[in-house]
């Protein structure tokens, strides 16, 4: 996928224009402080509201126009948006995060992508650190599309971070955007390796 020219042609129709409402509904619950991550940050909804819950969080994102885009929307938090991959995050944001802060960017990638994106989360998150996901298991996709987004199981979640991390938290939120209803997992990983 060129995300770059994705947004170039405002052909982002992942971005809901608000946060995620099971991110929104977990932060509010549950108090988590420290540096955090976005990554794939886009448009910096997650970002925003990171920072509202207290979070000092830094949004990443390989394309430069969804960075400048985030800066426009938020020109408060412009200096938390960084241009930049999380296959090969930028070095200070290497074992820099206590929290990491999932919504979309992993069912944006191809599945042989995955052990890249595992890889970059080990990169930046901290042992004892929380990755916290709101996971898009289950994209309604039209006979014979593949993605994005790209489906993926409970079980391929679960076993792609089976070995460093465990669970803390696992359910089907009873919030999200139209359409998503049922078809999220907000799971929080622990990093213990």
């Amino acid at each position: 996928m060129n995300w770059e020219e994705m947004y170039q042609k405002g052909d982002v129709f992942w971005d809901r224009g608000a946060p995620a409402p099971a991110l929104k509904h977990y932060l509010e619950r549950q108090l988590v402080r420290g540096r955090a991550l976005v990554p794939g940050c886009g448009r910096g909804h997650e970002v925003a509201l990171a920072v509202q819950h207290g979070l000092e969080a830094t949004g990443l994102d390989v394309a430069p126009t969804a960075i400048a885009e985030a800066r426009a929307r938020y020109p408060q938090l412009a200096a938390r948006f960084v241009t930049g991959s999380l296959f090969d995050p930028p070095a200070a944001l290497r074992d820099a995060c206590e929290v990491v802060l999932e919504h979309t960017c992993m069912s944006a990638l191809p599945p042989p992508l995955r052990a890249d994106y595992r890889r970059g989360i080990d990169l930046t998150l901290r042992r004892g650190g929380l990755l916290i996901g709101v996971w898009f298991i289950n994209p309604e996709l039209d006979p014979g599309e593949a993605g994005p987004p790209f489906p993926f199981s409970v079980a391929d979640l679960t076993a792609l971070f089976a070995t460093g991390y465990e669970i803390v938290d696992d359910y089907v939120p009873a919030v999200a955007f139209a359409g998503r209803e049922g078809r999220e997992r907000l799971r929080v990983l622990r990093r213990v390796g």
